[in-house]
């Protein structure tokens, strides 16, 4: 291991570094809480209530309800030397899919609202899965409850990635110094608390809520799991930034992963030890 490695694992990626290793947005904060009614594709019943409110950017967190038809992937690797890390194949249980929770950033791709989603489910097989929904693909056969955050000033923008070559949500708008919104990304192998803290400290951001969703790299638990998966989808249970000992900001986060195989680890990550694999979606949200 050289010198100035990381104490923690890292995945080389296949395109130069990006030279800021997060990107910030910020602005107001706008709430919304529906239930998504059967018949509509998820990005369907998402899309136009988020848009008439205004919300160019945020999260939405799921529960709850219903799907059929479903589909969804899982992470895997790349075959391929263009990416570090890729997604499986397709998979489409037949029957009612059942929804635990999902977490969801919400958007736009090439002017049309689009949607990013991590989640667990239950499968009319009645085992317990996880992975990347596809919306436009899953339909609402049971009501879902639904809460967002997000702003109107700030937006997630699909935007070509060259460090791992994909098009990756990416901040739009206001760099406001505070904001009650603050949308953010994480830039491959950088640790995820820290860059959570650098964000939040240089927005004003002493206390906030953090949701989204991302990918780690050998994903470290604070109870000293160590999760040997390269790729793996990620969605946040529970995270929060508050003042530490010496008033900086110091974030906590309590996650479930899906690795390779399809196992899912749930529970808090090990501070300073869990960098981002392909890319971390957040919105933190003033408290």
């Amino acid at each position: 291991m050289r010198a100035d490695a990381p104490p923690f694992a890292t995945l080389a990626q296949p395109g130069p570094p990006r030279t800021q290793r997060w990107l910030a947005a910020g602005g107001g904060l706008l709430r919304r809480s529906l239930d998504l009614a059967p018949g509509h594709t998820l990005l369907d019943a998402l899309a136009g209530p988020l848009t008439e409110a205004g919300m160019r950017g945020g999260v939405v967190h799921l529960a709850g309800g219903g799907f059929s038809p479903f589909a969804y992937v899982m992470p895997a690797l790349s075959a391929e030397p263009r990416y570090a890390a890729y997604y499986s194949e397709t998979f489409r249980p037949a029957g009612e899919t059942r929804l635990e929770r999902a977490s969801a950033t919400f958007g736009e791709r090439d002017g049309v609202p689009f949607l990013h989603i991590h989640g667990t489910w239950i499968e009319p097989d009645r085992r317990r899965r996880a992975g990347h929904l596809l919306p436009a693909e899953v339909v609402v056969s049971a009501p879902v409850r639904a809460e967002a955050w997000g702003s109107a000033d700030a937006a997630w923008r699909v935007e070509p990635d060259a460090e791992t070559n994909f098009s990756l949500f990416t901040p739009a708008g206001p760099g406001a110094d505070a904001a009650a919104c603050l949308l953010l990304k994480i830039q491959p192998n950088e640790e995820i608390h820290a860059a959570i803290e650098a964000a939040a400290g240089a927005h004003g951001l002493a206390a906030a809520r953090v949701r989204g969703i991302g990918s780690i790299v050998r994903p470290a638990f604070a109870d000293g799991r160590a999760i040997p998966t390269d790729a793996s989808e990620v969605l946040i249970r529970d995270g929060t930034v508050r003042p530490g000992p010496d008033g900086r900001p110091v974030a906590h986060l309590d996650i479930a992963v899906v690795d390779v195989a399809g196992g899912i680890h749930e529970g808090v990550l090990t501070r300073g030890a869990n960098a981002a694999c392909i890319t971390f979606e957040l919105c933190l949200t003033a408290e």
